[in-house]
């Protein structure tokens, strides 16, 4: 089977660098949150993000509002890949696509394992989901030992688990359910795709419709960042002009740093705020959920993203492109690993109002993400292969 060229936009190579900055600092973000909130002025910083606003606390607004942009870009992001991107060709989109599905269901299956039949069930969405900013800052660090394709192939299948993930939110973390609420935003959206089909090409009805879905999806009970994916898939994008003149790309293209220097460390500023002493780490680690958490995370994640591509590589179904070894593919696994937004985000929606469950949630996938982080850096700076690292034109 002939794999076409991956042809690397400006759209991606921006995307890139600015995911792997942001996945810096949103490392530092992470250490300084946890730091703080373990130390004497722990209870004044966590009470901080509690603090209520016209009727919701900083934290909600954050979960619900802010993130509403992430979603959206990664909503944006996801139709680039579509239309002109890795997925643009179905022999080029297969194998992150297996990749995605198996890092998907073996993570969840095994915590399933560690929880059926039991109220912590609720958590096998969390292991489930790949950080596309952490994973783009290790692969950063690793420069030029990496190639082009192995990135581009990392962000494929983590914005498709995004997807994944965000199907889960919608199918198994709704409370309550407001149909009149519910139609109004499908209402919306279908206007602003006929809008779309009309070639109205002016950003603005859209950025307006989209906050009116938005206001109706929170109200609906559906998590009201979901609205970010739908609004992304209204928006027009043209591939011949994809680098100039799309409101996608431009939007795409404007959204790159918000997200990634204020959207993301504010997110991780308010959600990993963690009180930790030795008896409650000991104490969250003998739980079955944290098991969970942790084992699919940290194993299940590189095992289900390996096996499953080696198993449509072996029916022929797909195959690696000319610059990727298996290590690298080994690599791209354990980087999936790297749970950490998503998985806080699902953790919130899983165990609402159980502040001690959500606590040792995070800490678990926390602890998974670096590990995983450790792992894959390791893996890749020691066993990819030089001379595949100098094919690589990406720049």
């Amino acid at each position: 089977m002939k794999i076409i060229p991956i042809i690397l936009t400006n759209t991606f190579k921006d995307f890139f660098h600015s995911a792997s900055a942001g996945g810096i600092l949103l490392m530092v973000c992470t250490l300084f949150s946890f730091t703080i909130a373990n130390t004497s002025f722990g209870l004044s910083y966590i009470a901080f993000w509690h603090t209520h606003i016209a009727g919701l606390s900083l934290e909600h607004w954050i979960n619900d509002g802010l993130m509403a942009i992430f979603f959206l870009l990664i909503g944006l992001e996801l139709e680039r890949e579509l239309y002109s991107g890795e997925l643009s060709n179905l022999r080029n989109a297969l194998l992150p696509i297996f990749a995605a599905i198996g890092g998907m269901m073996l993570p969840a299956l095994i915590h399933l394992q560690f929880n059926a039949n039991t109220p912590m069930q609720l958590g096998m969405g969390i292991p489930m989901a790949t950080d596309i900013a952490f994973a783009m800052a290790i692969l950063a660090l690793l420069g030029d030992r990496v190639p082009a394709s192995l990135k581009v192939f990392v962000v494929a299948f983590a914005v498709i688990d995004d997807l994944g993930a965000a199907t889960i939110i919608a199918l198994f973390y709704t409370a309550h359910l407001s149909m009149p609420y519910l139609l109004g935003a499908i209402g919306i959206w279908l206007c602003l795709v006929a809008l779309n089909r009309l070639r109205v090409m002016k950003l603005l009805p859209y950025l307006l419709g989209g906050l009116l879905m938005w206001v109706l999806t929170l109200k609906s009970g559906v998590h009201a960042t979901l609205a970010g994916i739908a609004l992304a898939f209204a928006i027009p994008y043209s591939s011949r002009q994809e680098d100039e003149t799309s409101p996608s790309h431009w939007l795409e293209h404007s959204l790159h740093q918000p997200v990634a220097f204020i959207v993301l460390p504010i997110f991780a500023l308010a959600n990993t705020c963690v009180v930790v002493d030795t008896h409650v780490f000991k104490e969250a680690f003998a739980t079955h959920n944290v098991q969970g958490i942790v084992t699919g995370l940290a194993i299940g994640k590189p095992l289900g993203v390996t096996l499953l591509c080696w198993i449509a590589i072996k029916l022929g179904v797909c195959k690696l492109p000319s610059d990727m070894t298996w290590p690298h593919l080994i690599g791209a696994g354990l980087l999936g690993g790297i749970g950490f937004t998503m998985s806080i985000f699902i953790t919130n929606l899983a165990f609402i109002g159980q502040a001690d469950i959500i606590n040792a949630s995070k800490l678990g996938i926390l602890v998974a993400s670096i590990v995983a982080g450790i792992a894959a850096y390791s893996w890749l700076h020691w066993v990819a292969l030089p001379k595949a690292h100098k094919r690589s034109d990406f720049r």
